[in-house]
């Protein structure tokens, strides 16, 4: 157990290194912070824009240049990793919020509605055997709630904060996408 404590101290100080260099100026020192967390970094970005490949390489680009930027007020009093995953996050979130302020988007209560409706010719719409496909047919809020709560262990608190929404609304949005889930899961199993 301590030979893990010290890989994960020896990796903290590696990253407050690097960051620290980053924040001076040292493209070399991004360029190894970035390698050692770009993984972490598009799988979060992946799973909040509903596994669309290209646009979650566009923001997870978009979140190291935030990241670059923001180096040098980085109060290293947080592991440098939680730092960029939360930023991460949080570019994701803004892609969503700007993709709901967008004319012609449907609101998400209607479309968690519509989920796993029958659709005129008596099909069910949006099932799948396999759950990632299952939470990437979810409205993108409520797919973020679903994300953020579950998978990345955030409070109800800090999802209303980044979502612009009401701690009740997001722990209802959670409720509904894990019935959700569960109803097109067990229709399957």
């Amino acid at each position: 157990m301590s030979a893990s404590l010290d890989e994960t101290d020896s990796a903290t100080d590696v990253d407050h290194a690097l960051a620290r260099a980053s924040a001076g100026g040292d493209v070399a020192a991004f360029e190894a912070l970035y390698r050692r967390h770009a993984g972490r970094v598009h799988g979060v970005i992946l799973r909040l824009v509903g596994h669309q490949h290209s646009r979650a390489e566009d923001l997870t680009q978009e979140a190291f240049v935030r990241a670059w930027q923001a180096l040098p007020g980085f109060r290293f009093e947080s592991a440098v990793g939680t730092w960029l995953h939360r930023l991460a996050a949080n570019t994701a979130l803004m892609e969503l919020r700007s993709r709901r302020s967008a004319p012609g988007m449907d609101g998400d209560e209607a479309a968690l509605d519509a989920i796993g409706s029958v659709d005129s010719a008596g099909h069910a719409t949006a099932l799948s055997l396999d759950l990632q496909q299952a939470v990437d047919s979810l409205p993108p809020r409520a797919r973020a709630v679903l994300v953020l709560y579950d998978i990345e262990g955030w409070t109800h608190e800090e999802i209303a904060t980044a979502l612009d929404m009401a701690v009740g609304t997001s722990k209802a949005q959670l409720h509904r996408a894990r019935r959700l889930l569960r109803a097109k899961l067990g229709d399957h199993a």
